[in-house]
């Protein structure tokens, strides 16, 4: 079995380690996995493409071209559109932040919110505005990209990222921000292990069913009341605080699950 693990220039030297991980795990249950990089071009042998960018219509690409693609293109196209993913939750009757596309300083109707670009990642592009001089300095840095405006919900900068392999849960943690409403661990933010409930599980499998992912992550608001609101859904997903918090291997378990996925389409 062969298969490419991709990646942009920048993200492939940025998560070496874990391509590193990826590779020696691929080997040990017999699977020939090679780097691929920005515009290589995969040999037609290949029997599926790990996919690690957001980067829609290159998955599509692939796609088209006869390769399996873990997550599919559509994945890709959903969890890196925020507004796709707030029309997504409320189809399936997921709670989730309210979200809509914005397109002037006047369409914003209280303060404070919370307005984003709506393919950022990683907390970056997003801005906590409590007037509308805060507004104006984000419509003039993003004035040319797609944005959308949520309002900005009290959270105690807590989150829960759920991380699913295909339909299993196979770890959640707590992400708490550190002087900013932003929880991202790669901001600064601290996280723990954290143990879903019955009816959390049942809000990350309704997700994970219904856009058929194969490894993703799934973050939700954590309110002070107990309840959860989906915010985003992040593909492709780091494994960072997954890694400081649980005793397991992602590579591990991402490339046990691709191998017996292909041996089941075949």
């Amino acid at each position: 079995m062969k298969g490419y693990v991709y990646y942009s220039k920048a993200e492939s030297v940025r998560n070496h380690a874990f391509i590193d991980d990826l590779i020696i795990e691929s080997e040990k249950i017999g699977i020939e996995l090679q780097l691929l990089v920005e515009d290589e071009k995969p040999n037609s042998d290949a029997d599926f493409i790990l996919f690690r960018d957001r980067n829609p219509e290159r998955a599509a690409t692939f796609e088209l071209k006869g390769f399996r693609v873990f997550n599919r293109a559509e994945v890709n196209r959903i969890a890196n559109d925020k507004l796709r993913t707030f029309e997504l939750a409320n189809l399936l009757g997921v709670p989730a932040v309210p979200t809509r596309r914005i397109r002037s300083i006047e369409e914003i109707n209280s303060y404070p919110c919370v307005l984003k670009t709506v393919d950022g990642h990683g907390g970056n592009e997003v801005f906590l505005c409590t007037s509308t001089a805060d507004a104006k300095l984000f419509f003039t840095k993003f004035h040319d990209r797609k944005l959308i405006v949520q309002p900005f919900i009290e959270s105690g900068a807590r989150d829960i990222r759920v991380f699913m392999i295909g339909n299993e849960v196979v770890g959640a943690v707590k992400r708490t921000g550190h002087g900013t409403f932003k929880s991202n661990y790669t901001l600064g933010g601290s996280v723990e292990k954290y143990i879903l409930s019955s009816w959390q599980e049942k809000d990350a499998h309704t997700i994970s069913r219904a856009i058929k992912s194969d490894y993703v992550g799934i973050d939700f608001l954590l309110l002070p009341e107990g309840r959860w609101l989906l915010n985003e859904i992040e593909d492709p997903v780091g494994a960072r605080s997954l890694y400081v918090t649980y005793e397991l291997s992602v590579a591990e378990k991402l490339m046990g699950y691709i191998k017996v996925k292909l041996s089941r389409d075949t």
